[in-house]
């Protein structure tokens, strides 16, 4: 069974959906807490540390073989609980993709997601032989009143206008999980990057490559074709 953690139930029928499409017969247990994010906005990530170790503690008493945290201003706190499960953050494969690009633009609707996704490209450039990519942010300043306002519409309307207003770049890079809409309104040529779809296959992947992992030998049998 794969746990997520969240900060917004907008996000779980986003991933069931994912789950269905992808990989189905998967077990997904999800887990959300809205208080962390308003907080790690606060305070930083690192204050809600014990926080994120808890509620993934919980996660893999409750039968979790891994946990996969949604949450891109505090996937580098999540990754870094040692749980005795892999513990993955949704953005890494995307960040992985950016990496590999020369000129690179991160959209974010909350500040404190603009500095852990930067870091986190660099990160992944620092593995690959094509050096750090150039990087410059854009802030949707806007936007995430609407989102908290249940405003679904208008968040990914304002997030999409502001994707058509970045130029120079190889590719842009959706910092939240909650964006990714934005991406089918948008009408820019520039290719758009976004979490969800890659960073749930990573975490299946991750699932499947333990045969020893408890429940998935019937994980083997569901996604095996008929």
């Amino acid at each position: 069974m794969l746990a997520l953690l969240h900060t917004s139930s907008v996000h779980v029928p986003v991933f069931d959906a994912l789950r269905d499409a992808d990989h189905p017969g998967l077990a997904l247990r999800h887990l959300v807490d809205a208080s962390l994010l308003e907080r790690a906005r606060e305070a930083g990530p690192e204050a809600v540390a014990g926080e994120v170790a808890a509620a993934i503690a919980g996660a893999v008493d409750g039968g979790a073989d891994a946990v996969l945290c949604t949450c891109s201003t505090i996937g580098a706190v999540a990754e870094g609980v040692a749980a005795g499960v892999p513990v993955l953050r949704v953005d890494r494969p995307m960040a992985a993709a950016a990496a590999a690009e020369r000129r690179v633009v991160v959209v974010a609707s909350v500040a404190s997601t603009l500095e852990p996704t930067v870091a986190l490209i660099r990160e992944e450039a620092a593995e690959g032989a094509a050096g750090e990519p150039s990087m410059r942010t854009v802030l949707v300043a806007d936007a995430w009143a609407r989102f908290q306002a249940g405003d679904r519409d208008g968040y990914l309307a304002a997030v999409a206008a502001a994707l058509d207003g970045v130029r120079d770049a190889d590719v842009i890079v959706l910092a939240q999980a909650s964006m990714a809409d934005a991406a089918d309104l948008a009408r820019t040529a520039i290719p758009v990057l976004s979490s969800p779809r890659t960073g749930l296959a990573a975490a299946v992947a991750t699932l499947m490559s333990d045969p020893a992992a408890p429940g998935n030998a019937q994980r083997e049998r569901l996604n095996k074709p008929a």
